[in-house]
């Protein structure tokens, strides 16, 4: 009996000693940077999405140089291994594609965004079965100074392009538009998009209209916009907006946060519990910036001597998103000019936890 008491004694005092070691394990300092993985053909990530079961998507986007690859969806576990993939189906070869990893669904499919057809689609990781629920339409260019439901407000007469999506109360889907000046709504039950918010203020010419979250708490959205052809003095310079979304369901007035550098083009982001928000600028800058909950500009990763360069094997090269994973963001690098060995997820510590995705149960198709 003594030596089963003397046993568990040292088998008690193991494991403490050893959840010691762990606790006491240095914690990262803050923009730590490592690379969570890298990306293969077709390579070109603009966003990544951290799952709620635990795993880590990103899908292929455009390349500038011009390729004959359909688009595909990746998928890693929690701590980088790459597991498998999937080939986006019935994109148009003959013009520009991408797909993006937009979201996820109440039922745990991605949402897909798909470039090459502005589609709306679903993928089953389960089954590997896409389903396209919606596609944007190409919209005229709105009469100077009018916008409306049946236009869009960016003179550059884009077409549509899907680029970033977030669930609303109620389970509608609102996308952004980066070809075009607005936002549009899916409302659930429905497979007609409607334009839920149309706005000189998102025409960024060639530079459209990128990130989009929902928050619940102070109802609104937050839109991250890459240029703003609107305002002729400072076509170049890129904005977070907050939009609330009145108790009608219809959009309030959009007003600015944050206005950013020239060049910078704000891309994806994420919101700290905190409220701050870590902005990827895809620009000439090549830095993540943290903002506080009022725009307030609070730091630069790296500063801006560095080029990129972020102490990891793989410099930031046209970062373009940043998804919160417990106390890290990571980060999109999508190289756009075409150093492809640079096409790779970025695993960067910020030594604070992301805000929940919002999610309500109502968040899905059929």
């Amino acid at each position: 009996m003594r030596r089963l008491v003397a046993l568990l004694t040292i088998v008690v005092l193991a494991v403490s000693a050893a959840q010691g070691t762990a606790e006491a394990a240095p914690a990262r300092e803050k923009w730590d940077t490592r690379v969570f993985s890298l990306v293969p053909s077709p390579g070109y990530p603009a966003y990544v999405l951290a799952h709620r079961n635990g795993r880590v998507y990103a899908g292929s986007y455009s390349n500038p140089q011009g390729d004959s690859q359909r688009s595909r969806v990746f998928e890693w576990s929690g701590s980088g291994a790459l597991l498998r993939s999937w080939t986006v189906p019935g994109q148009d070869l003959t013009t520009e594609r991408g797909v993006q990893v937009a979201n996820q669904d109440a039922r745990g499919r991605l949402v897909l965004l798909e470039k090459s057809r502005a589609r709306v689609m679903t993928l089953d990781v389960r089954t590997g079965h896409f389903h396209t629920w919606a596609t944007l339409p190409d919209l005229p260019t709105c009469t100077p100074g009018t916008t409306g439901p049946d236009c869009s407000p960016n003179a550059a007469d884009l077409p549509a392009i899907p680029n970033y999506a977030t669930w609303g109360p109620g389970g509608a889907l609102y996308v952004t538009d980066y070809g075009q000046a607005v936002i549009w709504k899916i409302p659930r039950g429905t497979v007609e998009p409607r334009v839920w918010f149309a706005s000189p203020q998102l025409d960024g010419s060639d530079f459209g209209t990128t990130g989009i979250v929902f928050r619940p708490g102070r109802r609104d959205f937050l839109i991250s916009q890459q240029s703003t052809a609107v305002d002729a003095s400072v076509p170049t310079d890129g904005k977070l907006y907050a939009l609330p979304l009145l108790d009608s369901g219809r959009p309030g007035t959009l007003t600015t946060l944050w206005t950013s550098s020239p060049g910078d083009l704000p891309d994806g982001f994420g919101i700290a519990r905190s409220g701050h928000v870590y902005v990827a600028n895809a620009g000439l800058s090549n830095q993540l910036v943290e903002l506080g909950p009022d725009g307030t500009e609070i730091a630069r990763f790296p500063d801006a001597t560095a080029n990129g360069s972020t102490g990891s094997s793989i410099p930031f090269d046209t970062p373009s998103s940043a998804t919160f994973f417990g106390t890290r963001v990571l980060v999109a690098n999508q190289s756009y000019f075409g150093d492809t060995s640079h096409h790779a997820i970025l695993d960067v510590a910020v030594g604070e936890r992301g805000r929940a995705t919002y999610l309500p149960s109502s968040a899905f198709w059929r």
